[in-house]
């Protein structure tokens, strides 16, 4: 397993409304992060031993159909789908022109456009510069970085182009080792887009890109990642592109194929845990508060009339806690204990396509149970 670290970190889980980040909590977990030839191999990994102050671990691009056994093998640990991607790649296997050959003809007609129009603006030719070696990669990271700021990715996910002399050293260590690539991509002499690709092994890694939000009409980032295959093609040394961790237009457009890929934490059953898992599957807007809190702390509501029993669908496993892996179309996902028989007639309509508005039986409560009872109304089944 690649760069997996006994030692727990401190990660930043983030409370978020769409793209807007509320807040964010740490937890100490043990990244387990899967490499695309583990993740194309079928296998659940083994995960490392995880010291008792850690609160679990976080795994990267596990293949979905392995979830269940990786959760079986934590023993008792919460599973939360952080998210649910295609973790696309390219296989270098064939020519250049066979590859540009099995995109779509929209794709084809779409590209050859977008080049010829940069090439117009750029004297008649493509203005794309190739770096690999430290001298040249000195060179490129300045100007890759002033692009760099100006993106999204570093204004909004605070994911650019690293600047600190780590990465810089990193960087340099990399190009004498003959295991790096970058590109830029000028438009009428000016710096348009970057893209810096480590190398693992026979596969080359799709780690920073970006493009100056000015030149967006001229789709600059589809125009350079064109050239760099042809480029990747030529060399004819590597075995496939990974595309690495989520969705992307560019990403399924280019790929020749991907692996079904989840986010998982897995955290131990405390109520710490068990609250921030609540509030995580709220942020992410596909269930209505309560019902994360109803599983969170809402033991006392199963008990007092509200509840259901959980139902399980294909693919989805079990604990060895006894709980099910419930889990809605966008990926939250963690234990719940099965709860005592339901109480009262299930109502048609709301909640999601796993989730069914639960009702509770008439029975007086406290205040502080009556406030958790009516938390459980929205509780999934």
């Amino acid at each position: 397993m690649q760069d997996v670290r006994a030692e727990a970190q401190p990660v930043r889980l983030k409370f978020e409304i769409g793209a807007r980040t509320l807040l964010s909590v740490r937890r100490s977990l043990v990244r387990v992060p899967l490499t695309l030839a583990e993740a194309r191999s079928g296998l659940a990994p083994a995960l490392p031993p995880v010291d008792r102050a850690a609160d679990g671990y976080i795994v990267t691009s596990l293949p979905e159909d392995q979830m269940a056994a990786l959760v079986a093998q934590a023993g008792g640990m919460l599973p939360f789908v952080r998210q649910r991607y295609t973790r696309y790649y390219l296989d270098f296997a064939g020519t250049y022109d066979e590859w540009f050959a099995s995109l779509s003809s929209n794709a084809r007609q779409g590209l050859r456009r977008k080049a010829k129009k940069i090439a117009a603006a750029s004297g008649g030719t493509l203005d794309v510069r190739r770096f690999r070696t430290p001298e040249e990669l000195a060179a490129f990271h300045p100007v890759a970085r002033a692009i760099s700021a100006t993106t999204y990715q570093e204004r909004l996910l605070g994911s650019g182009l690293p600047e600190g002399a780590d990465f810089l050293r990193s960087m340099t260590r990399l190009a004498a080792a003959d295991q790096v690539r970058a590109w830029l991509l000028n438009i009428a002499g000016e710096p348009a887009a970057y893209l810096y690709c480590p190398i693992h092994g026979d596969t080359v890694i799709y780690a920073y890109v970006g493009h100056d939000p000015k030149f967006n009409d001229w789709s600059p980032g589809a125009v350079l990642q064109l050239e760099a295959m042809q480029d990747l093609f030529g060399e004819a040394r590597f075995a496939a592109f990974d595309f690495t961790e989520g969705e992307g237009q560019h990403k399924r457009q280019f790929a020749t194929s991907g692996v079904e890929c989840v986010d998982l934490l897995l955290l131990r059953p405390t109520l710490a845990n068990r609250l921030t898992m609540a509030a995580l599957g709220d942020s992410m807007a596909r269930w209505r508060w309560p019902n994360g809190w109803c599983k969170a702390l809402g033991w006392a509501a199963w008990r007092n009339g509200c509840g259901g029993a959980p139902e399980s669908s294909p693919g989805e496993g079990t604990s060895e806690a006894g709980g099910e892996v419930v889990s809605a179309s966008c990926g939250p996902a963690f234990v719940a204990t099965t709860p005592p028989p339901l109480r009262g007639p299930l109502p048609s309509g709301g909640g999601s396509s796993r989730s069914t508005p639960c009702t509770c039986a008439p029975k007086p409560f406290s205040s502080a149970s009556a406030r958790m009872a009516s938390m459980g109304r929205w509780c999934v089944r």
